[in-house]
């Protein structure tokens, strides 16, 4: 789970990695046997029984800098993605990052342009709302409105989504599985399990070789499988 690729000087949440910094996370995969990979690429080939040396890489919120500072290191390391975006944000900033600082999000051209280079393009919600604490009417569009807008956005499907501060309960997953998402990443869903709860491990600017060692490891551990709710 990476978030922003840039300029880490004022970064209060610890949310950014910088270009180089990413440059070896991915080269150490690579090394490794793995290779990163789209969400959806990484089900269904475990739905083959082919998901051995993939890893699943995510970006979050929908950053500017995903098109400079991260498509470029995918593409040099033959690595795939998807990323999470705000449809009711184009061209906006984090806003709910009360700290800032003010960080632009891509806008529909940068989409178009992601997924046009292959990228996966799933559902970050409509503005970055924590879906546990919204009434239903703004569930309904943080979930499906945000599906529809991406799908005519990018002229493709869109499959999956990412709960917004990684907060998920069984009302948020049934609205998400409602909206027509095969999976949903959260970070530590708790007692849910399935594919719309899917758990994931942030990766950050500390992490150099032996901490994405022990993240691999510990990640292994609380992995549920991708059956039930």
């Amino acid at each position: 789970m990476y978030h922003s690729v840039g300029d880490r000087t004022d970064d209060p949440y610890r949310l950014t990695v910088t270009p180089d910094r990413l440059d070896a996370q991915l080269g150490w995969l690579r090394r490794r046997g793995l290779r990163g990979v789209s969400v959806a690429e990484l089900l269904a080939a475990r739905a083959r029984g082919e998901g051995r040396g993939l890893v699943g890489l995510t970006f979050d919120d929908g950053y500017a800098d995903f098109v400079e500072h991260a498509l470029p290191r995918l593409r040099h390391w033959g690595c795939e993605a998807t990323l999470f975006v705000l449809p009711g944000r184009l061209g906006g900033d984090n806003a709910w990052d009360p700290l800032g600082p003010r960080k632009p999000l891509l806008t529909a051209d940068g989409i178009r342009h992601a997924a046009a280079e292959g990228v996966e393009i799933g559902s970050h919600g409509l503005t970055h709302v924590d879906l546990t604490k919204t009434d239903d009417a703004a569930l309904k569009a943080e979930t499906s409105e945000s599906r529809a807008l991406l799908s005519e956005l990018i002229s493709a499907p869109v499959t999956g989504f990412c709960y917004p501060y990684g907060t998920v309960d069984a009302r948020a997953a049934d609205a998400v599985r409602a909206a027509g998402y095969t999976y949903a990443c959260a970070i530590a869903p708790g007692p849910l399990t399935g594919p719309h709860a899917l758990p994931r491990v942030h990766v950050g600017q500390r992490d150099t070789a032996v901490r994405l060692l022990l993240k691999t490891r510990l990640h292994r551990l609380r992995r549920r499988p991708a059956t039930g709710v």
